[in-house]
């Protein structure tokens, strides 16, 4: 990055920064409420993408450059986004439509039949990539003297934790591997397959703990019976959508009205996400399984293409959301607790880094290899950020626990893209392990 092209972005990123307080200031104080809103979302838009060009020319995700933002954006910064009133309960549903739609993405970029192809090495490291970090999230919080969400949430706060440690972010690892030109590398394609199992496996826990946000209890029976429901819905909407789908989108993409087929799968993600909830699964659970339904259609292109700018303006709002309920004034060391919080969040941060690359162990290659497929899978990402979400709108993860879990992510996926882009510099397409670091 030049520093012709720098400073203009700069410039307008601090103009934005300065304006924005005091539109929100004057949308406060108007007649109507909708001015309030109007102005606070455009803060939000402006400042997430130019956040997240700043975060992409310095060589990390547009997502890193997100949260940053919704930090400043704040209530604990720059007020632009108010914790309170009917702006921030219109922000929270524009927040959670835009993880709608990014689960739907996901679940369009899941070809459960290019799955197969990596089979059993995928399949280990995902499932050691999914237990591994659980087992040491839950006895790390267990068993560590913190201070935080102590009494009798803590086994629940336990869980989360354990839960968000799951995580791997399908695409980050999937951009840095296609911007290095190793996508369809034997590394790529077990990083792939197996972040994907992840992100599957990740929903299934998360329905699970969804369900004890939701008043239920810890007892085996109640976790079986979730786990049940969310695993039967999710075979029964792919068994029945993936029959029924084609048939019915290849009459759909007849049709003369404009964009039906992107906006009727829109339709079917949001209905099955209410399905799902009504059952007893969760909200993503339904939009996810939407996704890796159309992928099977004759129309999976044309729903990919035109679905993606509703994503770019929803999902960001998400993880400017999410930012902007860090408090700031938690990471204070000076303050009393302060300093414990950080260590906290680093010792988390590292346990998420290191079961991650010990999961990538689990693929029976050479040394290398492994390393680089156990990096791959480090970066939590979205995923994570969701998971810390419903722990914090739940009540079960207070500000404090909220905030370690929060670090965590953006230090997880601040660290993966330079390590990936280190140990493929210099790789081929197949990955060849003699030119691996």
């Amino acid at each position: 990055m030049t520093r012709r092209s720098t400073v203009p972005l700069l410039v307008a990123g601090a103009a934005v920064f300065l304006a924005t307080p005091l539109w929100a200031a004057a949308g406060a104080e108007a007649t109507h409420n909708i001015s309030s809103f109007l102005l606070t979302l455009a803060g939000i838009l402006l400042a997430a993408k130019l956040c997240g060009e700043i975060a992409e020319r310095v060589g990390q995700p547009a997502v890193l450059g997100e949260l940053l933002a919704g930090v400043l954006l704040g209530s604990s910064a720059l007020g632009v986004i108010p914790a309170t009133g009917a702006t921030a309960e219109i922000i929270t549903i524009l927040a959670e439509l835009g993880v709608l739609v990014l689960l739907f993405e996901i679940g369009l970029e899941t070809d459960l039949r290019e799955m197969r192809k990596v089979g059993g090495s995928a399949i280990a490291v995902a499932l050691v990539g999914v237990v591994l970090p659980f087992l040491a999230g839950y006895l790390y919080w267990i068993n560590v003297p913190h201070g935080m969400g102590e009494g009798s949430t803590l086994g629940t706060a336990a869980v989360f934790i354990g839960a968000a440690l799951t995580a791997t972010s399908v695409g980050i690892t999937a951009r840095v591997l296609s911007d290095l030109g190793n996508l369809s590398s034997m590394e790529g394609r077990i990083i792939i397959g197996a972040a994907v199992l992840d992100d599957v496996l990740g929903l299934v826990i998360l329905t699970v703990v969804s369900g004890i946000a939701a008043g239920g209890t810890m007892s085996p029976y109640s976790v079986a019976r979730i786990l049940a429901v969310a695993i039967g819905f999710l075979a029964v909407a792919i068994a029945v959508g993936g029959w029924a789908a084609p048939r019915v989108f290849r009459s759909i993409a007849n049709m003369k009205v404009s964009f039906a087929v992107p906006i009727i799968a829109l339709a079917l993600a949001f209905a099955l996400a209410a399905v799902a909830d009504m059952a007893g699964s969760a909200l993503i659970m339904g939009a996810f399984a939407a996704g890796v339904i159309l992928a099977r259609t004759e129309q999976f292109h044309a729903i990919e293409e035109r679905v993606r700018p509703v994503g770019a303006l929803l999902t960001p709002i998400f993880f400017v959301s999410v930012g902007s309920s860090l408090d700031i004034n938690l990471l204070n060391p000076m303050r009393p607790g302060g300093g414990t919080l950080l260590l906290i969040a680093l010792g988390l941060t590292l346990l998420a880094i290191f079961t991650k690359i010990a999961a990538g162990y689990a693929a029976p290659w050479k040394k290398f290899r492994r390393l680089a497929v156990g990096v791959g899978m480090v970066p939590r990402g979205e995923v994570g950020l969701i998971f810390a979400d419903v722990g914090r709108r739940s009540g079960l993860l207070t500000d404090d626990v909220f905030s370690v879990v929060l670090l965590m992510v953006m230090g997880t996926t601040f660290v993966a893209p330079p390590l990936l882009k280190l140990l493929f510099r210099g790789a081929t397409v197949d990955g060849n392990p003699e030119h691996l670091l």
